[in-house]
C-alpha cells in the first residue's frame, strides 16, 4: 500500500483535513448512541451543579471518535483543552508541568493513557483525586515534598488497551466509555456528512459503498472518502459515484468487506505458514512485517469481530470464512482436529 495507510494504529497530528471536519458538539456526532446519550446527562448535571465533569475514560479500537469526543466534551462544558499522549510523558517533571498550566474547568485530554511509566502515572492519583500535586524538591539526603493545590479539572483519558490500564488509574475515574464499531448506516451518515462540509456531492449508492467497506471506523471511511474524492476530481466528474467508488477501492485493494492488503498477508501468512493456525502472535508479526501491538490493536479486532480470525488458547487460527475472504481452499486446522477428538 501506499506511504499514507488507511488502516492506521496513529491518529495523524495537526491533520487539517481531519480538523477540518470534527464536529464541535455531541448534537453533530454521529453513532455511540448510548454513550452520547449519557455522557450529555453527565455534562449537564455537573454545570447544574457547578461543578467538574468526572474524570472520564474512552477506550476501543482505534478511529472510532474517541480524541473528537474528548474535544465535544470540552466545548459542551465551555471549556479549554489541554491534549498530551502517554508515550509523550517521559518524566514525573513533564506531567507535573502539564497539571501547573490547568485552569479552573479546564479538560486535560491524555491520549494512549495506558502507555504512561507507572512512576509518572502515581502523580496522576492525587491530582485526579484532591486536585493536589505532590512534588519531591532537593538532591537526594536533602529532599522535601511540596504539595501543590491544583485547580478543579477534568481528565479524559483514552486508550485501546483498557486491560493494560492499572487498577488504581482505572478506579479514578467516574465515567468509564466502551465506543463500539459503527454500524454501515451510521458511516453512511459520517461520510454524507463529510461530502457537505468539504462541497463535493457523492450519491447514495456510492456513500453507503464506502461505508460497508470502512471497517466500522470513522476515521477510516474519512480517509477512503479523502481518497475516492482524488479520483472522481481525476477519472470521473467531480461527483463520487459507485463506480468510481469501486474503482477507487480497489485500486486501493481494500475488498468488500473492508479489509485491506496488510489483513490479506495476514490471514495468508497464517494459512500458508503455519496450515491455518493456531500460532502465536509475535510469529505472525515476523511473517508479515508488522509490530505485534500494531496487529493486536488494530488488525486483529475487526478480524475476530467479524469472524475472519479467532483467538485460542494455542494462538490465533484462520476460520473457513477466513480462507474464503482470501480465496483459499479451507482445510481444517490443528486446533480443529484436536477439538474432535
Amino acid at each position: 500500500m501506499d506511504d499514507e495507510r488507511i488502516v492506521t494504529n496513529n491518529e495523524i497530528r495537526g491533520d487539517e483535513f481531519e480538523e477540518s471536519i470534527r464536529p464541535e458538539l455531541l448534537k453533530d456526532y454521529i453513532g455511540q448512541k448510548d454513550v452520547k446519550e449519557n455522557i450529555d446527562v453527565y455534562i449537564k448535571a455537573a454545570k447544574m451543579r457547578d461543578e467538574p465533569l468526572d474524570h472520564v475514560l474512552l477506550y476501543g479500537p482505534p478511529g472510532l471518535g474517541k480524541t473528537t469526543l474528548a474535544y465535544i466534551i470540552a466545548n459542551e462544558l465551555g471549556s479549554n483543552i489541554k491534549t498530551a499522549s502517554g508515550p509523550s510523558i517521559e518524566k514525573s517533571g513533564d506531567l507535573a508541568a502539564i497539571l501547573s498550566s490547568l485552569e479552573p474547568g479546564d479538560v486535560l485530554f491524555i491520549d494512549e493513557i495506558h502507555r504512561m511509566p507507572s512512576f509518572v502515572e502515581e502523580i496522576l492519583y492525587p491530582a485526579m483525586e484532591d486536585f493536589t500535586l505532590d512534588i519531591i524538591v532537593g538532591a537526594e539526603g536533602n529532599s522535601r515534598n511540596i504539595r501543590i493545590n491544583l485547580p478543579p479539572f477534568t481528565l479524559v483519558g483514552a486508550t485501546t488497551r483498557a486491560g493494560d490500564l492499572t487498577s488504581p488509574l482505572r478506579d479514578r475515574f467516574g465515567i468509564i466509555s466502551k465506543l463500539q464499531y459503527y454500524t454501515n448506516e451510521e458511516l453512511q451518515e459520517i461520510v454524507k456528512r463529510t461530502s457537505r462540509v468539504l462541497g463535493i456531492e457523492i450519491d447514495d449508492e456510492a456513500s453507503f459503498e464506502l461505508a460497508s467497506r470502512s471497517r466500522g471506523t470513522p476515521r477510516i471511511a474519512n480517509r477512503l472518502f479523502r481518497r475516492v474524492r482524488d479520483f472522481a476530481l481525476v477519472e470521473g466528474e467531480g461527483v463520487i459515484d459507485l463506480e468510481i467508488t469501486k474503482k477507487a477501492l480497489g485500486r486501493l485493494k481494500v475488498d468488500e468487506a473492508g479489509l485491506d492488503d496488510t489483513d490479506h498477508q495476514l490471514l495468508r501468512g497464517i494459512i500458508e505458514k503455519f496450515n491455518g493456525g493456531p500460532v502465536g502472535l509475535e510469529s505472525i508479526a515476523s511473517v508479515i512485517g508488522e509490530e505485534a501491538t500494531t496487529i493486536e490493536d488494530v488488525y486483529e479486532p475487526y478480524l475476530l469481530q467479524n469472524g475472519f480470525l479467532k483467538r485460542t488458547p494455542r494462538g490465533r487460527v484462520v476460520t473457513e470464512k477466513g480462507y474464503r475472504q482470501v480465496n483459499m481452499t479451507y482445510q481444517n486446522s490443528l486446533f480443529d482436529l484436536e477439538s474432535s477428538d
